[in-house]
């Protein structure tokens, strides 16, 4: 039985999607991965995904890297406190990036950033980010 309801990837490195999508599903985290490649495509999904009520599709984990076309990941964290606090409340957003300059560290730590990991994503990486966020669901699978 998968541990979250649904996650959101969002990076513009398809093969990087490609190979985190493939991790979470291995390890079945969650129901559904969804997939966006900027910050706006980030925005639009969870309107779409957390506006209809439905707790099923909206995203409890989103995993966000800092430096993407269109919409960057810093754009996106300021422009999410701006939804509606229905939208937001129960999501836990992790920085997924190779790098961060400490400038851009500290604005995120300004805004709903639960912790910041290195690319790529692991087996550990993925159970430590569980155990700390989601430890009733962690768990309830013989302690993932």
């Amino acid at each position: 039985m998968a541990l979250l309801s649904s996650v959101l990837l969002v990076d513009d490195n398809s093969t990087t999607n490609f190979l985190h999508k493939l991790l979470l599903d291995k390890m079945g985290v969650s129901q559904q991965v969804f997939v966006a490649e900027n910050g706006e495509q980030a925005l639009r999904a969870l309107v779409q995904l957390c506006s209809n009520n439905e707790e099923a599709t909206c995203p409890q984990l989103i995993f966000l890297d800092m430096n993407m076309p269109v919409l960057n990941g810093l754009g996106f964290l300021e422009a999410y406190t701006h939804l509606p606090l229905a939208q937001r409340q129960a999501i836990v957003i992790v920085m997924l990036t190779t790098s961060l300059h400490e400038r851009d560290m500290a604005r995120a730590r300004e805004l709903p950033v639960a912790g910041f990991l290195t690319k790529p994503l692991t087996t550990e990486k993925v159970k430590a980010l569980l155990a700390q966020h989601f430890p009733l669901a962690a768990s309830s699978e013989g302690g993932a």
